[in-house]
């Protein structure tokens, strides 16, 4: 199972929440019009995933100590929240972009470099809405009316569409604090460690979905398709907070080159 974004996350519990309940439509093959490739990709990432990505997380999970473990998954939440405040300004949603900087600053501050998450616990016992948000380049390019684009697996980061790819790009080389690095001597000392770090936290959060998963389709490729086409669009409609009854409409959403 390949890791897609910094919200794959919560694309995956959508996926299992929201694409079992309503049987995931079928994407038409115009949709994804390179799916030879795509599933030869997929593919690929399965066997990436059966033999190191998931191995390595599990050992994670085993050796390092749950608290551990939270608090690093914290800390890379906080700086995915600088790439959703950004998103959010360009997109002229100011409230939620106000919402993003604020979480990041009490996280960064009072809660030691993201390591504890206050701004989620502030919002739990009060009436103030910081809760996280969902943004980055590619729903920033849809709320402008660019066009998802075909399908497209990307090899080891999974799931994605030709405009969320662009996105993804845009977002991990101008906007994300800890990637955003161009020297070659902060490529191997930060970027690379880093993006290591996230990659195995995230794994390691989503053990729990596999069997799930494997369980909810006859063809996992086609399934992994039809949830995410559907979460991304469901995203960009609902401007950033998915409902798990939204429906997907794949004539306004995806648009393909002739």
């Amino acid at each position: 199972m390949a890791i897609c974004s910094p919200c794959f996350r919560e694309f995956m519990v959508a996926l299992l929440l929201g694409g079992v309940l309503s049987g995931c439509a079928t994407a038409d093959n115009r949709y994804d019009p390179l799916e030879s490739m795509n599933r030869a990709v997929f593919s690929f990432n399965e066997q990436l995933d059966e033999f190191v990505a998931e191995p390595v997380a599990r050992g994670y999970q085993r050796f390092v100590p749950s608290p551990l473990r939270m608090i690093v998954g914290n800390f890379f939440s906080n700086l995915d929240d600088v790439v959703v405040a950004a998103n959010a300004l360009l997109q002229l949603k100011f409230m939620d972009a106000m919402a993003s900087t604020t979480r990041v600053v009490i996280n960064t501050t009072f809660g030691m470099l993201g390591a504890i998450d206050l701004a989620s616990d502030i919002t739990q016992v009060s009436d103030i809405d910081i809760s996280k948000r969902n943004e980055d380049f590619g729903q920033t390019l849809g709320f402008y009316g660019v066009g998802s684009g075909p399908y497209l697996v990307l090899p080891v980061l999974g799931p994605s569409t030709v405009r969320d790819a662009v996105g993804l790009g845009v977002d991990s080389t101008f906007i994300h604090p800890a990637r955003a690095i161009y020297t070659d001597f902060d490529l191997l000392t930060v970027r690379f460690p880093v993006a290591t770090l996230e990659f195995i936290d995230r794994r390691e959060q989503l053990l729990g979905l596999d069997k799930t998963l494997e369980e909810a389709s006859l063809d996992k490729y086609e399934f992994v398709r039809d949830a995410y086409l559907q979460r991304r669009n469901s995203l960009i409609q609902s401007n950033g907070t998915p409902s798990e009854e939204e429906s997907i409409d794949f004539d306004e959403e995806i648009i393909l080159d002739d």
